[in-house]
């Protein structure tokens, strides 16, 4: 059964830093897709992160690219399996350079943390109660 995919397209001033950055919070590279101005974050089956230089980025779109320290572009949201993987995916990314934002989301039900990655992108992690996804 065919499973649709994302693709997420982020620029970044380091290339080997996101990668670097990246892999430490656990998920792996696909060197197949990545080069010195690209490096491909595989984050699930279905999730792809694709970490451009900036002159790469530029390739694709005739738009100004935003400064993320400065500008919010996306919001990207991950889902985590338990409360317990919210806080080590947001511990991880924090010990690796990143910057934990905003304050612990506690809604009994649903819980989520969030960071920015070493270009400013805003990450957000949220586990749901799935009683209460289920209705």
């Amino acid at each position: 059964m065919y499973q649709q995919m994302i693709f997420v397209n982020l620029a970044t001033d380091d290339v080997d830093a996101s990668r670097k950055f990246f892999t430490e919070l656990g998920y792996s590279i696909n060197p197949q897709f990545s080069t010195d101005d690209c490096t491909c974050v595989v984050i699930s089956d279905t999730i792809i992160a694709m970490l451009l230089s900036k002159k790469r980025y530029a390739d694709f779109t005739k738009k100004e690219i935003a400064d993320s320290s400065k500008t919010s572009e996306v919001l990207l949201c991950l889902s985590a399996e338990s409360r317990a993987k919210v806080d080590e995916l947001v511990d991880r990314a924090v010990a690796a350079g990143g910057t934990a934002n905003d304050d612990v989301q506690d809604h009994g039900y649903m819980y989520g943390r969030s960071f920015d990655d070493l270009d400013g992108h805003s990450w957000e992690v949220v586990w749901m109660d799935p009683a209460a996804v289920q209705g």
